[in-house]
């Protein structure tokens, strides 16, 4: 029997000066799951570091694009179509500008909304019909530019929040896997706080 396969991939940049940035909040999603669900096999698939677990008789490709943010369709594209996955069995989960810091929204699709790494997906997917996991930063203080902002790392009071966001954020990819996207959005959409 063929388990169900679900694609999870956090966007980010690859190398250790940008591992802490806020830009990389994917990344540590995925960095989170593969600790909660015991992800084996670490391998260089599609221009990506995948591992896979198996969690309530679903399958699990986590994945980490190392193809720098802009570019993260490329990967995206490559491993839905090696494991043959239609579209409501991916979650791309990514930093977002527009949320405060300490809110998760899971959505069904929609534009880039300024996210590049979204805007690549969906040129490579050809589709804007995949499940979203926004994690937000929230915007830069005063006038700073945004591309400066994203790629700064997260301040100490974030850090203090960190590992409980990274903690619902991956209760919320595994209940998109075993409930569907409806539950999860109803669970786990809004901010940590409340």
């Amino acid at each position: 029997m063929t388990l169900e396969t679900f694609l999870i991939i956090g966007l980010g940049n690859p190398g250790r000066e940008y591992r802490d940035n806020r830009h990389n909040f994917g990344f540590m999603l995925i960095d989170r799951l593969i600790i909660r669900l015991d992800a084996r096999g670490m391998k260089l698939q599609s221009k990506a570091i995948v591992t896979d677990a198996v969690y309530e008789g679903r399958k699990l490709i986590l994945a980490k694009p190392q193809t720098y943010m802009n570019l993260s369709g490329h990967s995206v594209q490559g491993l839905a179509h090696f494991y043959k996955l239609p579209l409501e069995n991916i979650l791309v989960a990514h930093d977002d500008l527009d949320l405060p810091f300490g809110t998760i929204r899971m959505r069904p699709g929609g534009g880039p909304g300024g996210q590049k790494g979204v805007a690549s997906t969906i040129e490579h997917l050809g589709s804007q019909g995949f499940a979203r996991l926004r994690l937000g930063i929230g915007r830069p203080p005063g006038r700073m530019n945004p591309a400066d902002y994203v790629l700064q790392s997260f301040s100490k009071d974030d850090m203090k929040l960190l590992s409980e966001i990274l903690d619902r954020a991956a209760d919320a990819a595994v209940t998109f896997v075993i409930e569907g996207l409806d539950k999860a959005m109803n669970k786990f959409n809004g901010d940590i706080r409340e």
